[in-house]
């Protein structure tokens, strides 16, 4: 288990981890990252469910998944999409709690 990245030998590491939290940095993919979280789910219903067009909903997904952020399954005519593993899941749920969190105003 990697707990310390050891930064003298890992400059390839660092810039694919900025890479990835670059891409989540932009809030319609992170949005569309959290659509996918609890079940897979078809480009239609993201767009839908996030008023946004299905073209510009799947160009981000071609990204994310380049990126292995969301991977996809072909069902029939349908694609679903889902988080690639449960890193990915857990990193945004920890987030997700993480800002939930009520601040106790010591934080300096």
């Amino acid at each position: 288990m990697l707990t310390m990245i050891n930064f003298a030998e890992s400059d390839s590491r660092v810039a694919q981890l900025a890479d990835l939290f670059h891409l989540l940095g932009d809030p319609t993919r992170l949005r569309i990252v959290l659509a996918c979280l609890e079940t897979p789910i078809a480009v239609s219903e993201i767009a839908g469910a996030l008023q946004l067009s299905s073209s510009l909903v799947s160009h981000h997904l071609r990204l994310l998944r380049a990126a292995r952020i969301v991977k996809a399954e072909r069902h029939g005519k349908q694609v679903f999409y889902s988080a690639a593993d449960a890193h990915i899941s857990g990193v945004l749920t920890d987030m997700l709690e993480h800002i939930a969190e009520p601040t106790t105003g010591n934080e300096t």
